[in-house]
């Protein structure tokens, strides 16, 4: 009598493909990275680079972060010939490098006065508020010099400075019953603009600080143009 027929056991299932490994925040972060510095260089425009960065916090496998970054080079470990290690910025300008007359002069006087947008930055601003705020917005200005001072001076008010997050920011100054702060940025791009915020605050304020998200885009572009490369 035949044996009974018994089935044959299932085969072992498939390994997974790596690209269908679930993604974790650090992927996400690390292709996010990728992206900001392509946007950085000029190889995205905002708008692709807002596209990819929705795509990469709404992705859930390696398979799905991979095409947003595929045709970039970081994401083949090729460094940009522009990304050299950078030296560190100066603490003061450079003799010579500044002249003592500014190219621009902000006043507030019971008042408020804002420079900000699409502006070209002269290499000496002095802002003086008096029982008055003054707002100075560098994160779509326009660099043609290496070394640019800011002259702050509040009695009684309030001057404010943002720079963007890829430029060098220095601080030297003095409060009297008042706040002096700069928050000491290092760009990680060789010949990146350093800020210098000198000020003197009397019973008021003086702050500069990176604008998180701001970047110059076309830095290396304008620092090339003005140096004669």
């Amino acid at each position: 009598m035949d044996l009974e027929k018994r089935p044959s056991p299932p085969a072992p299932a498939a390994t997974d493909a790596p690209g269908s490994l679930r993604a974790s925040d650090a992927d996400r972060d690390r292709t996010a990275d990728i992206l900001r510095e392509a946007l950085a260089e000029g190889r995205l425009t905002a708008e692709e680079h807002a596209e990819r960065i929705e795509g990469v916090y709404g992705a859930k496998t390696m398979a799905e972060l991979e095409p947003l970054v595929r045709d970039l080079p970081a994401a083949h470990g090729t460094a940009p010939a522009a990304a050299r290690a950078a030296d560190p910025a100066p603490a003061r300008p450079s003799p010579g490098a500044v002249p003592p007359v500014a190219d621009e002069n902000l006043v507030a006087v019971l008042s408020s006065s804002v420079r900000k947008g699409r502006w070209r930055v002269g290499r000496r601003t002095h802002a003086y508020a008096i029982f008055g705020s003054v707002e100075i917005d560098l994160s779509e200005a326009i660099f043609e010099q290496r070394q640019v001072v800011i002259k702050a001076v509040s009695i009684f008010g309030s001057v404010e400075v943002r720079v963007p997050e890829n430029v060098s920011l220095r601080g030297s100054g003095t409060g009297i019953l008042g706040n002096f702060e700069v928050d000491t940025l290092d760009s990680a791009e060789q010949d990146a603009p350093v800020v210098f915020v000198d000020g003197f605050a009397l019973l008021g304020n003086i702050e500069a600080r990176p604008k998180r998200g701001r970047i110059v885009r076309d830095l290396h572009r304008q620092m090339r143009k003005h140096l004669g490369h």
